[in-house]
């Protein structure tokens, strides 16, 4: 039997044992409740396991704590650092094909898709992490001020250290790609972690875990815990955690943030968002037609960044839905490693219910669907076709709500001026997408209340960008360097000259 069938037949097993990781031993939970993962595109079991108490999430910390503290871990060089997360992503990268594998078991999302923006952008993340290791956030781990006389000569030095232990409690969209966002930044500033991944997509985390105990990093600087609500309480509240970095929903966000107070950690929050598609005045329809529809039919539209809400001048309008229309009739949803596949299932049924939902309270409020609809002819699977709704406001539900579906609505603008207001009148600013002539973009780009935006496609995934959002699309910033400094602390050393 091969390496590789060795790793599946381990997580396709009837129950996975030991899926907690705690002072670096892996562990069985020992809260009495076991775990039921489902495959979403089959709607059968894809293995068990034992969720954690919240005296193993305690545990967790502590060792945590005691790793950061006082083990070898709190001496330990930046290229040393460097050396074990390259060591990381090295064992990672041997095991692609079965973290891909595991990634679609749990999440239902395509395999052309998954390729590239679930597993090669969290190892792209990790190793850019990596690298950054060595240097430090923007280049230094020390950097000197100016030496001033007031009222006597001075020299100042700022520090960068690591902000202590973390918590980190990822989404189960992008499990791998969050995971790496959150573990490498933890790993390359020299901080320690109890990670706690969704309770609907475990698996992935717990193979890159897997690869971490082979790795040989010191007992407790990375931990894991399979948990639901109440070990989430815990990881937020502790007064042992430094820092919790939470990715998920806004009502989410908003219980952590408040737990979070009692102790005044730092709290870094990347929730939704109902993001924008702008189509200028002048972009040529038929080339924007593919890209602004699949920014939300992606992964199926369950992604905080997909551009759910478009834009279109009304010179323009018709020809735009109907060419949408047309494109969505060929989207082909269904089994995820058909390669032609672009939609996967969702999570589960509750979710497709809930999206759904939203669907035909717009249609009832007076909206229609212009384009796609209703679900394919599939035996099994949580699947629905993509959706495009027309004759809705901006002020409506469907347009201020996160639905986490393959469902976009389409509004008709007559200025810039106009539809700059539009795009900005939302609780979220994450992500938006500019199509036109570039240099009128680039202007209206500038107006946008976004922590990212995209003109005529922006580009490649970059591990150097940081993503994150303004308003109820959270605080902090993942990724880049921006995302890396997250986890450090600002000491000022001053003495006389």
């Amino acid at each position: 039997m091969s390496a590789s069938s060795r790793t599946v037949e381990y997580w396709r097993s009837t129950r996975i044992e030991h899926s907690s990781f705690i002072n670096g031993t892996w562990v069985d939970g020992d809260s009495g409740v076991e775990l039921t993962i489902l495959d979403p595109a089959t709607e059968g079991i894809v293995t068990r396991v034992s969720m954690s108490s919240t005296a193993q999430a305690e545990r967790a910390i502590r060792s945590a704590r005691q790793a950061f503290d006082d083990s070898a871990w709190s001496t330990t060089t930046p290229i040393e650092r460097s050396r074990l997360l390259h060591a990381l992503c090295d064992l990672l990268e041997s095991r692609y094909d079965e973290l891909l594998e595991c990634l679609i078991d749990e999440t239902g999302s395509p395999v052309t898709f998954a390729r590239g923006a679930q597993v090669q952008s969290a190892l792209d993340t990790l190793r850019w992490f990596a690298e950054a290791a060595r240097t430090g956030p923007d280049g230094a781990y020390e950097r000197g001020l100016p030496i001033l006389d007031l009222p006597r000569p001075s020299a100042s030095l700022l520090r960068s250290e690591p902000a202590g232990v973390v918590s980190a409690i990822a989404a189960y969209n992008y499990p791998l790609l969050l995971l790496a966002r959150k573990l490498g930044g933890v790993l390359a500033s020299g901080c320690t972690t109890v990670v706690m991944p969704s309770e609907r997509a475990p698996l992935s985390a717990i193979m890159v875990f897997r690869a971490l105990a082979e790795v040989g990093y010191p007992n407790g600087v990375a931990n894991l815990v399979i948990g639901s609500r109440d070990v989430g309480e815990v990881l937020s509240t502790h007064p042992d955690v430094d820092v919790v970095t939470f990715t998920g929903s806004c009502a989410v966000g908003a219980q952590i943030m408040a737990q979070a107070s009692t102790t005044t950690k730092k709290v870094l929050l990347e929730l939704g968002g109902k993001s924008p598609t702008i189509v200028l005045p002048g972009a040529d329809i038929a080339a924007t037609i593919a890209p602004t529809t699949l920014r939300y039919l992606a992964n199926s539209g369950q992604g905080c960044g997909c551009t759910t809400r478009t834009f279109v001048h009304r010179s323009q309008f018709d020809e735009y839905v109907a060419s949408v229309a047309a494109f969505m009739a060929d989207v082909k949803v269904g089994e995820p490693r058909d390669p032609l596949t672009v939609m996967g299932p969702l999570i589960r049924e509750s979710q497709r219910t809930s999206v759904e939902g939203y669907v035909d309270r717009a249609v009832a409020a007076g909206g229609s669907v212009v384009a796609g609809g209703g679900r394919p002819d599939l035996a099994t699977g949580y699947y629905m076709n993509p959706v495009l709704v027309a004759g809705v406001s901006n002020t409506s539900e469907i347009a201020q709500s996160e639905l986490f579906g393959p469902v976009g609505i389409v509004i008709p603008f007559d200025t810039v001026d106009e539809v700059v207001a539009l795009a900005n009148d939302s609780q979220f600013g994450l992500n938006a997408a500019l199509f036109g002539p570039t240099p009128e973009a680039m202007l209206v780009a500038r107006r946008l209340r976004s922590g990212t935006v995209g003109i005529n496609g922006g580009g490649g995934f970059r591990a150097d960008a940081p993503w994150g959002g303004w308003r109820q699309s959270g605080n902090g910033r993942e990724g880049g360097m921006d995302g890396f400094r997250e986890f450090f602390e600002t000491k000022h050393i001053q003495w006389p000259l």
